[in-house]
């Protein structure tokens, strides 16, 4: 047999479950890995051998009594330090936070471990989790396992970093306006944004959330096959009464024609070349697996969501934000804060226009998906930068934000979004977004594995040094 941790998630399970390979031999593969690893990429910042083997003992033990152990039975994942898993801090990249011990799980975790997936660590993120790039005072900096030069993005580069590298089959990660699909992209693996309300979310550390995370926020698997990824997604989602916003919506809905809408350059995004060719690739792989494709030279509006996005997430309460990171000192999110000064909201009026107009753009995308199974387009305008690029000075800032536009802009209507790697420039890896109306992440899913069939798979790497 191929060594444990190369293995898909789904193949893992079958094995497990059939007890060809215990949970425990699962487990010390994932962490052996870890030890060889981590230390050059840095992406798992927190993880305590025995409790992860003492879980797979738990599966183990439930499989020899003739238990269901579940979907991911012993299956080795990792989670992002700013949700909540009893008895360990949620520090979300924060000194400020290095002593906040949860007193209990994130419906993430509970899912997740219900589900039979051992925990072997937690992945690291920016200060406040509000960068493209992954490095904070407390943790210190993800390196990218495939080019230490580019980021490993963010804010759940931890994630990507971990599941490019073969830490764990599956990562959990978070997106408010990328930090799901950035990750992947830049990794090389693939990472699904769900729907808002999909996959339950609260953290009893800190329960109060301000508006845009409630309602634009969400937790994603990172993963090396799109079929891991429909694993993940089933198993996340499960009921959780903490979070008001949950919906008991379908995994699958209703059958759509295979027609996709192809987007180049939405909303007058400048695109370089490498990213333009892989999603024309992508495009031609959609129609070798039978779908119609249909170039748009525009998508329903993008660009102004992004500015609402990015205005809703960090001008709502902007001076209290700034003040936390000034006293943090960490100088990615006072980066972050400074360069978005002007997206304030300055009183009760403008946020209850901004909030009208998010429901007009809602519309306007859901109809489109009326015609249209998927959209194709880059998940951004450039191929991954070069690691701290938005720290080097102004122009360098403005160019990440600009080019990041198709990531931030989606959340902004709470819809699903993919990344599909599609493959390496050089050593740069590249890929595709794809996105569907709300709920339909079985059409991103759908579209995905047929782009996925028609590459070569996304398999775990050693770290280049």
């Amino acid at each position: 047999m191929q060594e444990i941790w190369r293995l898909s998630a789904a193949e893992l399970a079958a094995l497990i479950r059939t007890r060809k390979v215990s949970a425990r031999e699962a487990a010390q593969a994932a962490l052996d890995r870890l030890d060889a690893v981590n230390p050059a990429i840095n992406a798992v910042i927190d993880h305590r051998p025995d409790d992860a083997l003492a879980q797979a003992d738990a599966v183990d033990a439930a499989l020899k009594r003739g238990d269901d152990a579940g979907p991911m039975a012993g299956v080795p994942v990792t989670v992002k330090v700013n949700i909540d898993q009893e008895g360990f801090a949620t520090t979300n990249g924060l000194t400020q936070q290095r002593d906040l011990i949860a007193a209990s799980n994130n419906p993430v975790v509970d899912n997740l471990r219900k589900a039979g997936a051992v925990i072997v660590g937690r992945t690291n993120t920016p200060a406040f989790s509000y960068r493209w790039f992954t490095s904070n005072k407390l943790h210190g900096e993800t390196l990218n396992p495939r080019d230490p030069s580019i980021t490993p993005g963010g804010s759940s580069g931890g994630a990507g970093a971990a599941v490019a590298a073969g830490i764990g089959h599956i990562a959990h990660g978070t997106d408010i306006a990328g930090s799901v699909r950035y990750p992947a992209y830049a990794c090389g693996v693939h990472g699904l944004r769900p729907t808002l309300g999909r996959i339950a979310a609260y953290n009893a550390s800190s329960p109060e959330r301000p508006i845009c995370p409630q309602i634009s926020a969400v937790s994603g698997p990172l993963a090396r096959t799109i079929g891991d990824l429909r694993l993940a997604l089933a198993v996340m989602s499960q009921p959780d009464a903490r979070d008001p916003w949950w919906v008991p919506a379908p995994l699958d809905g209703p059958p759509m024609p295979k027609r996709a809408a192809l987007c180049i350059a939405p909303d007058g995004l400048e695109v370089v070349p490498e990213v333009s060719d892989a999603v024309v690739d992508a495009a031609r792989r959609l129609e070798q697996a039978g779908w119609t494709v249909e170039e748009l030279p525009n998508t329903p509006p993008l660009r102004e969501a992004a500015d609402l996005q990015s205005r809703l997430w960090l001008g709502d309460g902007y001076q209290a934000m700034l003040a936390a990171a000034e006293r943090e000192g960490d100088e990615g999110a006072l980066a972050c804060l400074n360069g978005n000064r002007d997206r304030e909201i300055p009183d009760a009026t403008a946020f209850s226009k901004l909030l009208v107009r998010r429901a007009t753009l809602t519309r306007d995308w859901q109809l489109f998906f009326e015609r249209y199974a998927v959209l194709l387009m880059p998940v951004s305008g450039e191929l991954p930068f070069p690691q701290r690029l938005d720290l080097k000075d102004e122009a360098s800032f403005r160019r990440v934000w600009a080019a990041q536009m198709p990531q931030v802009g989606i959340p902004f209507m709470g819809l699903p979004g993919l990344t599909v790697s599609t493959g390496l420039v050089g050593r740069v890896p590249v890929g595709v977004q794809l996105v569907a109306g709300r709920y339909r992440e079985d059409l991103c899913l759908l579209a995905g594995e047929a782009i996925e069939a028609g590459g070569t798979p996304a398999s775990p790497i050693d770290p280049v040094r």
